[in-house]
């Protein structure tokens, strides 16, 4: 736009130039007449500096609407930019949630798996030890060490099974066992053995 308006100015400048030139080879050589004609080209120039600032201001707010145009696509491509993103991180949000959340039933799962697997195994545990010291108590005790009694453990339930010599050996290996450790109770399937008689 400076370079336009310079020029113009340049040419007003050769064109007056030009007038006045004119004006003085001319014979006729009255004032007037120069005068006349430099008014002319002062009118002229005037005019073509009118134009041409027009068509300067014209192409200004050409390029101004245009630039206008492309900031606005650029705006409304960055908001749909903006709003994708926005759009991606929240669904990957969603997704991490939704893995968070599954890791943590799986997690809970196994931490319970573990827990029953233990107390199974505690109980398991607990029983073997319990028949253990059952039939150890069994085997020390004078009146029983001659009896076959088998010892089986159940959740705390001592079950014994076998042969003895008397109904009084029977209530002697219930009382043992109800003596020992952890043992919530007894159950008895103990039979008396008859002895046969000697021929």
């Amino acid at each position: 736009m400076k370079t336009t308006i310079l020029a113009d100015r340049v040419l007003v400048m050769a064109c007056l130039s030009a007038a006045l030139g004119l004006a003085g080879c001319q014979q006729e050589g009255t004032a007037e007449k120069a005068g006349q004609k430099i008014d002319r080209a002062a009118e002229n120039a005037t005019q073509k500096i009118e134009r041409a600032t027009e068509k300067a201001e014209t192409k200004i707010e050409a390029a101004k609407e245009s630039l206008d145009k492309k900031a606005d696509k650029a705006g409304a491509y960055i908001d749909k930019s903006t709003d994708a993103s926005k759009g991606a991180l929240e669904k990957a949000g969603e997704k991490l949630d939704q893995a968070a959340e599954k890791a943590e039933t799986k997690i809970e799962g196994a931490k319970e798996s573990v827990i029953d697997k233990a107390e199974t195994a505690g109980a398991y545990i607990d029983d073997s030890v319990i028949t253990t010291k059952v039939k150890t108590a069994i085997l020390n005790d004078p009146l029983l060490n001659a009896s076959h009694i088998d010892v089986t453990t159940d959740k705390g339930v001592v079950k014994l099974s076998g042969t003895v010599d008397s109904e009084q050996s029977i209530g002697r290996a219930t009382e043992v066992a109800k003596s020992q450790e952890n043992v919530k109770s007894v159950q008895t399937d103990l039979t008396v053995k008859l002895s046969t008689p000697s021929k």
